[in-house]
């Protein structure tokens, strides 16, 4: 009898050490000058040396880097699941993902958009290629994951959002928007050039994969129905659902499974076009 328990003690070490790991890391701004979190889900079998493609998962409003690991620890299936590296770094609570037009110290476009690729492709493992990133969130990491993938193509070969304030005209004066890019009618700052709704009417040369999707329940649902329409009729390609669910996290661990997939296919074709 001890033979077949050492064997099964064996085997399950074994799949403890294949399995996924988490590192937390700071990462330095140079634009804001100063050090953020950020959480680095690395995939079984990254040890093998094997360059993996990497998918940047950005956390919502009153968030930070550690909110997705913390709600959602099966991120480690998944990314064992995809063969995918997973990158979830810090917005700041409120940011958007913006670099603020009214304090210039704080610039996450910027940080997330540059500086983060470049250190995670500096210290990492990873496809060093547009064709090897994606980038997504919810809430206010959907608007995130969207306005960032279509200004940054040259980074991001794909992009998503889940749930995502994809049109922050319609909510101006919700979750300290005015307090990094102004007030229009005061600055003269338009807000078009900042939301996903009008960016997506400057759609890159440099074509970008794009999924998105909401619960008909969330306060969001009709931006992102309204996104979509306008895609279509702009011939714009890209993957829209709509299910069931509200603005929440029970919401989002199933989305996230979807949209993971979606780039790992992504990913797949692209390597196989031998881009």
């Amino acid at each position: 009898m001890r033979k077949p328990l050492l064997l099964l003690l064996l085997l399950g070490s074994a799949a403890f050490l294949n399995a996924a790991t988490v590192d937390t890391v700071s990462i330095h701004s140079s634009a804001m000058k100063k050090n953020s979190g950020c959480v680095v889900v690395l995939p079984q079998g990254y040890v093998k040396g094997t360059n993996f493609p990497v998918v940047y998962l950005l956390h919502g409003y009153d968030g930070n880097y550690s909110s997705w690991i913390t709600r959602m620890p099966e991120l480690k299936d998944h990314a064992d699941r995809y063969g995918l590296m997973i990158v979830c770094p810090d917005g700041s609570r409120d940011s958007w993902y913006f670099d603020s037009h009214m304090n210039p110290a704080v610039r996450y476009e910027t940080y997330i958009g540059t500086e983060v690729p470049a250190y995670i492709d500096a210290h990492y493992k990873t496809q060093k290629s547009r064709f090897g990133r994606a980038i997504t969130g919810l809430s206010m990491g959907g608007h995130g994951g969207m306005f960032l993938g279509l200004r940054h193509a040259a980074t991001f070969g794909a992009c998503g959002s889940m749930s995502g304030g994809v049109d922050i005209k319609l909510f101006k004066d919700k979750w300290n928007i005015r307090i990094w890019i102004g007030n229009p009618d005061s600055t003269g700052f338009d807000w078009r050039d900042v939301t996903v709704a009008n960016a997506i009417e400057k759609y890159p040369a440099d074509s970008v994969a794009i999924i998105f999707d909401c619960g008909v329940d969330d306060f969001f649902c009709e931006a992102n129905r309204g996104l979509h329409q306008k895609m279509v009729q702009l011939k714009i390609p890209h993957d829209y659902i709509e299910r069931p669910g509200g603005h929440d996290w029970a919401y989002w661990k199933n989305a996230v499974k979807y949209q993971l997939l979606f780039f790992r296919d992504f990913f797949d074709k692209m390597r196989t076009a031998g881009s």
